[in-house]
């Protein structure tokens, strides 16, 4: 077991987490990523942050209004950041909405529409951005927009028909990714308005994450099974995402904290350790992309490469379950994977992170940003790690 003094550990990083956020990861944005013309954000950067793409992905003009309002909230109430998540909120509502009420999912530079996805997570990060700017502002209007959006997200996805399916009735199947999304979703929402829709979603995920995509048998979470848990038997079916569950993981780990849950907090713990089973390169170190529930190989071409954002997932995961355990296991399992992701996917260079790596940790390109990577994870990341890391500190003063 790696020994260390814990409270010089945790204040090192409550403090490393916060000057990296506001001395690089956001200024980086706010310098190559801001539209000061048309107003949202560019996200096609290359490694020194020239646009490559002027094409702008509606999922992040709603991750970035939310991570600049977030860091508002909760690490340092800098007018900049107001100013890029109004430019973003304000880009969302003049473009990124069609006639239906649906989002687009990419749009030109001038808000022009290019692609629409049968997906909703445009709409759920457009709805979290938007509680969050009214926490930060104070604007209760923009706390009633994202309670409409979430109904409407609700609706879209309970009316037969509505919503493209993924596959034809002859494979009937659920997934894992909008039923954890919802949690957090309504979660954050719920922070700016009180509805009783919100924790009614997050129950109904809940129960699904437990019921559906919990396969003990496997010790794993499923992406997709059919509409009573059962295992499809596929190369699809059998896909495990380790850092989609780990990021499920927190989801569930902070709800159980909000109601002061114990069995939600162990239903986290166990989703994060089987996760992170699956997931550790023990060989090479950091989370794998993808796995085989009965260990036949993968299908995805990407399967053993290392993604920023599983990374992440775990930096915040691994926090959570040592602030709620107190275990210093959970502690360990932090240091191995935040001391991996700084060493490979942090540019001492030009700032920002790398995004894709090679299984061994070499960078497979050198692009800070593209449709989906933006300031988004990371910094939600430093965010949420400042603030669990000043939680554990003043519990143990």
């Amino acid at each position: 077991m790696w020994n260390l003094d814990t409270m010089s550990y945790l204040k090192e990083w409550h403090e490393r987490y916060r000057k990296d956020l506001t001395g690089d990861i956001l200024p980086f944005w706010l310098k190559f990523g801001l539209d000061r013309e048309n107003g949202g954000v560019y996200t096609c950067v290359d490694r020194e942050g020239k646009l490559m793409d002027s094409t702008k992905s509606v999922w992040f003009q709603g991750r970035c209004a939310f991570v600049y309002s977030f860091a508002y909230n909760n690490v340092e109430k800098r007018p900049e950041y107001l100013e890029m998540a109004k430019s973003c909120l304000d880009f969302i509502e003049a473009h990124c909405f069609d006639t239906d009420g649906r989002m687009y999912f990419e749009v030109t530079a001038t808000g022009q529409p290019l692609r629409k996805r049968r997906y909703v997570f445009s709409e759920c990060f457009a709805a979290i951005a938007m509680s969050e700017y009214s926490i930060a502002t104070g604007l209760r209007e923009y706390a009633e927009k994202a309670l409409r959006l979430f109904k409407d997200i609700q609706r879209f996805i309970s009316t037969p028909g509505l919503l493209e399916q993924k596959y034809l009735p002859t494979q009937q199947a659920i997934g894992h990714s909008i039923t954890m999304i919802l949690i957090n979703t309504a979660s954050r929402i719920r922070a700016a308005i009180d509805d009783e829709s919100l924790t009614e979603q997050i129950d109904r995920s809940l129960y699904a994450i437990k019921n559906y995509f919990m396969h003990p048998e496997f010790e794993a979470v499923l992406e997709m099974v059919t509409p009573d848990g059962k295992l499809i038997d596929t190369c699809n079916g059998r896909v495990i995402n380790p850092g989609h569950c780990i990021e499920t993981a927190w989801f569930i780990l902070e709800e159980g904290k909000h109601r002061g849950d114990k069995d939600l907090i162990e239903m986290g713990i166990k989703i994060l350790e089987w996760s992170w089973n699956w997931g550790w390169d023990n060989e090479y170190g950091g989370i794998i992309n993808f796995r085989d529930c009965k260990h036949f190989p993968p299908q995805d071409y990407s399967q053993d490469m290392k993604f920023w954002w599983p990374q992440t997932e775990a930096i915040i995961a691994t926090l959570y379950a040592y602030d709620l355990t107190d275990d210093p296991k959970y502690l360990e399992m932090h240091r191995l994977v935040n001391e991996w992701a700084y060493e490979y996917l942090s540019d001492p260079v030009y700032g920002e992170w790398f995004g894709y790596l090679h299984r061994d940790g070499s960078v497979a390109q050198m692009a800070k940003g593209n449709i989906f990577k933006g300031p988004f994870h990371i910094p939600r990341m430093m965010v949420k790690s400042h603030m669990l890391l000043g939680d554990i500190i003043a519990k143990k003063l």
